[in-house]
């Protein structure tokens, strides 16, 4: 399979597509720019297939009914945060003075799955509660790689002060999840460039004594 980082919106929201050799694709976190990235698919000849949420900041939906529209496709998010979509309060887009960011409901609620397969794709689901109460990371175990959302980064972690945030729960989400894959695991997260699990683990200085 194959992985395209695109950084949209403002804020340089990393939104992920991971596609097949059918170039088929699962979208992670449309964040803005709902134009540039149906281009970019189309250009690519890419044929979306779902939208995954890690989460929903305002930051990571913008372009979520852009490319569902397009497409056609359901839209996946944890059920914790069902109710943010569509709530410019929740979603942080009118704590931040972005404007009224949202989108329609999502189409599917994931609760107590382990993991999700959609067509030939199949990835792992780790709940990662605490920069968001419904923040979920998608591993895929064939690849090495894990959708971190806004739960691990390069050299630091996730804000835990927003609404619903949590510090303590947010180490040991990292801590009992992503830190437990194998150390040459690519992490993908929201903002900024890609790690390892090992690297963060011998490096992250808010990760001591992990």
């Amino acid at each position: 399979m194959n992985w395209k980082q695109i950084p949209l919106g403002p804020l340089q929201t990393n939104c992920y597509v991971l596609w097949n050799d059918q170039k088929k694709c699962l979208i992670i976190d449309p964040g803005a720019e709902g134009e540039k990235l149906v281009n970019w698919l189309k250009e690519n000849k890419l044929q979306p297939l779902a939208i995954l949420l890690t989460h929903a900041h305002f930051d990571h939906i913008g372009a979520v009914d852009d490319v569902r529209n397009t497409y056609n496709i359901p839209v996946y998010i944890d059920e914790k945060e069902s109710g943010w979509l569509t709530d410019p309060a929740r979603n942080g887009s009118g704590l931040f003075g972005m404007g009224t960011i949202k989108a329609e409901p999502a189409d599917h609620l994931l609760s107590s799955q382990k993991t999700l397969t959609i067509e030939d794709f199949t990835l792992m689901l780790f709940e990662t509660p605490g920069h968001s109460p419904g923040s979920l990371s998608y591993y895929v175990p064939s690849e090495g790689i894990v959708f971190a959302g806004d739960t691990l980064f390069t050299g630091s972690i996730g804000r835990s002060d927003l609404p619903g945030g949590n510090h303590e729960q947010l180490l040991s989400s990292i801590h009992d999840r992503l830190l437990t894959l194998p150390e040459e695991t690519k992490v993908l997260p929201g903002h900024g460039p890609a790690t390892t699990v090992g690297d963060e683990m011998d490096g992250n200085p808010f990760l001591n004594g992990f």
